[in-house]
């Protein structure tokens, strides 16, 4: 039986204004070029001001080389007016570098970190 690898999902909530991603597995930058692609098309579906939610807490492990593709989601994100950066990190040790990233690539951008999925949907409601 063939097995297809799913690294992420991807999906664009118009109604919440929210990007939400989901890291799976074992995360390759192979692994990360159609997600860069999904995101050139369901950003433009946005308003200024979105939200990106960023969920690791299925994630096992992210390659180094996947710096260049995370920067460049950023970058087109940035571009396109994100206001705010949800991240779910469940573990310290899974914390891919995002928290550095941002100091570069979200300037401006309100960052919340928080430990279940659950804690950053009360977040966004507060």
């Amino acid at each position: 039986m063939l097995m297809t690898k799913t690294a992420f999902e991807i999906e664009a909530d118009a109604a919440r204004n929210m990007l939400r991603l989901r890291y799976i597995g074992r995360v390759t930058a192979a692994d990360l070029e159609p997600c860069v692609a999904q995101l050139k098309t369901l950003v433009p579906k946005l308003r200024a001001g979105f939200t990106v939610l960023t969920d690791l807490t299925a994630l096992d492990s992210m390659e180094l080389e996947c710096v260049g593709h995370l920067t460049a989601m950023m970058d087109l994100c940035g571009a396109s007016g994100v206001g705010t950066a949800v991240r779910v990190i469940p573990d310290p040790g899974k914390d891919i570098g995002l928290n550095i990233l941002s100091i570069i690539h979200y300037r401006g951008v309100r960052i919340l970190t928080c430990k279940t999925l659950t804690e950053a949907e009360e977040a966004l409601r507060a």
